[in-house]
């Protein structure tokens, strides 16, 4: 059973950072492919970012390039979002979400969110002044 739990969300003020937290159980880690996706109120739910189970690939929505970094740390199993540059767009709930990148599509159907099998809750982000 893959169990996802989206952390460190909260109110930041444009141009500000913040660092988001996915813990994964359930699954050999290092096997998974984790995405980040967000969604506004009243929106579709959009890809942030992925990271391949390796570590070795990631992918950013155009939006977000230079601005977030995704990370994973295989010790923890653990995969980060940093953000920094916050702009009021990028208010939403933001979910990780997990796909098997050995036997299952991995990061390869990003920025798809309906190619991703497992999900967790999400985080709510609200930036605004």
């Amino acid at each position: 059973d893959v169990q996802l739990q989206a952390s460190g969300g909260g109110l930041v003020q444009p141009g500000g950072s913040l660092t988001l937290s996915c813990a994964v159980s359930g699954v050999t880690f290092d096997e998974y492919a984790i995405g980040w996706f967000r969604q506004a109120p009243g929106k579709e739910r959009d890809g942030v970012s992925c990271i391949s189970h390796s570590g070795k690939s990631t992918y950013y929505t155009n939006s977000v390039k230079g601005r977030f970094t995704i990370s994973r740390d295989d010790a923890k199993n653990t995969v980060y979002l940093q953000m920094s540059s916050l702009e009021p767009e990028d208010t939403a709930v933001y979910y990780c979400a997990a796909d098997d990148g050995v036997l299952g599509r991995g990061c390869s159907t990003f920025p798809r969110h309906s190619g991703m099998k497992h999900w967790g809750q999400g985080t709510l982000v609200t930036v605004s002044s």
